[in-house]
């Protein structure tokens, strides 16, 4: 009887910061390697891009597949200022509507599980996943507007116990 090898997929982030009045040119080099138009927002914040990666068999993939080509992106004319990447290490749930936004969260490791947890109980959170990277966690937000958003974070900020700093970045339309 043949056996079936079990396979942990992991789900990663790449952050990346343009240079002035260059997303537009990213964000199509992005395309051209394959990576969904849905896993790619555009941000208005300290950072102009964020990619979300599912389905990664390892990290050595996730390098030779996706950072490697991402990073070198522009490089002779430094498109692309800065990386960040963030490995998932508890996925929160799946999603398929766009976020408003995402948080960017720290904590104590000591809080990790349970501020996932709360988080995931607010309704205006959509997913919460634990990260290794600057960050602890990243969040994804639905909200109807503006006004909405700033009431969502405001009370995630009042009753989730335990964020030590967070930094949150609008969604803009993607437009290439």
């Amino acid at each position: 009887m043949p056996y079936e090898l079990s396979v942990t997929l992991m789900k990663a982030y790449m952050c990346l910061s343009c240079k002035a009045g260059v997303y537009n040119t990213v964000l199509e080099d992005l395309l051209k390697l394959n990576i969904p138009a849905g896993d790619i927002f555009l941000l208005l914040g300290p950072m102009d891009v964020l990619i979300q990666f599912n389905g990664v068999r390892s990290l050595d993939e996730f390098i030779e597949k996706w950072f490697d080509p991402i990073r070198m992106i522009g490089a002779e004319d430094a498109l692309v200022k800065r990386s960040m990447t963030l490995i998932v290490i508890h996925e929160g749930p799946s999603y398929a509507e766009e976020p408003f936004a995402f948080l960017f969260l720290n904590t104590q490791p000591r809080n990790l599980e349970k501020l996932q947890k709360a988080l995931l109980a607010v309704p205006e959170v959509i997913s919460a996943d634990t990260v290794f990277g600057p960050y602890d966690l990243i969040c994804a937000i639905r909200s109807n507007d503006r006004q909405h958003l700033e009431r969502a974070i405001a009370h995630i900020h009042k009753n989730v116990p335990g964020i030590e700093g967070a930094m949150t970045s609008v969604v803009a339309s993607l437009r290439v």
